[in-house]
């Protein structure tokens, strides 16, 4: 398998439906710049390739996966969006431009995360043939993105800051506030295909923390040029992570612990398991 050739392949077909998707946003309105802006502005597009790969590999319905994967990444960029606010993280700079509330305010920032985050559900309810399909994607995505998932875990770290949070509860806050919405990506791909929306969780449950690790990692040793955002702000504003918690030598070696158990996972899609294998690889030697 050329794995860079079928990565770029469905990150082309994610990028295209997400600017028919831009496109459609209501006109002259400067909340639909805002959240065009950002849905628009680049970035790996791994949930919505974890979907089409899901999905592909378990011959599942393609062009359902890539909605289900394109509401999805309005969900994340919502969060990216809300999480650089200066009331959260503050940040100024996201996949190297200014980050929303920089170029267009505060307010018009708030309301394009709210913007993407509505938008996303209509794009699956318009979309998807299958309404019974439909509906399993968005209980579980809910669940995901919201106080159970991904809000819960946010929730969580805002409360760990400037405390030491132990093991057990910095893997819980990571599992939802960075691995909710990669389960949801399996799951978007596993519904699509008929089956039930947990099927890829041993995959993504992995994957999601040594995305996370990976993360903290590259916060203290990474590129900027590369990262297209500020490092070090987890450190400086002495927030818990794996590096904090473990150093760097052990995070590393979890970051390769969980890594491994994704690969160990992908023996449930037998042969047809690849390129997920090869995704777990690409996301351990990731440089941004």
């Amino acid at each position: 398998m050329d794995f860079s050739q079928k990565l770029n392949g469905y990150t082309a077909k994610i990028n295209k439906a997400l600017q028919e998707i831009a496109d459609n946003f209501p006109k002259n309105n400067i909340v639909s710049d805002a959240m065009a802006y950002s849905l628009l502005a680049g970035g790996k597009r791994i949930r919505p390739v974890i979907a089409l790969a899901v999905a592909d590999s378990l011959g599942g319905d393609m062009d359902t996966a890539l909605c289900f994967g394109c509401a999805l990444e309005m969900i994340h960029t919502y969060s990216l969006i809300h999480d650089d606010l200066p009331c959260m993280d503050n940040d100024t700079l996201r996949r190297g431009m200014p980050t929303c509330h920089v170029k267009y305010g505060e307010a018009y920032a708030l309301l394009a995360g709210d913007g993407l985050l509505t938008y996303a559900f209509s794009h699956i309810t318009r979309n998807v043939k299958d309404k019974e399909k439909a509906f399993d994607f968005i209980e579980y995505l809910s669940r995901m993105a919201g106080i159970e998932g991904m809000v819960g875990g946010q929730t969580d770290d805002i409360k760990a800051e400037k405390e030491t949070a132990d093991e057990k509860t910095l893997r819980s806050i990571h599992a939802r506030k960075t691995g909710a919405l990669i389960n949801a990506a399996g799951a978007a791909g596993a519904i699509a295909a008929g089956y039930d929306a947990s099927f890829a969780e041993g995959y993504t449950k992995s994957l999601g923390l040594a995305f996370q690790i990976k993360d903290d990692i590259l916060d203290v040793e990474g590129d900027q040029s590369k990262m297209g955002k500020t490092l070090m702000k987890d450190i400086n504003s002495e927030k818990s992570t794996f590096v904090t918690l473990m150093g760097l030598p052990c995070a590393k070696a979890e970051l390769n612990k969980e890594t491994q158990k994704a690969i160990d996972a992908c023996s449930a899609f037998g042969n047809k398991g690849e390129f997920l294998v090869l995704l777990a690889k690409a996301m351990l030697e990731r440089e941004n």
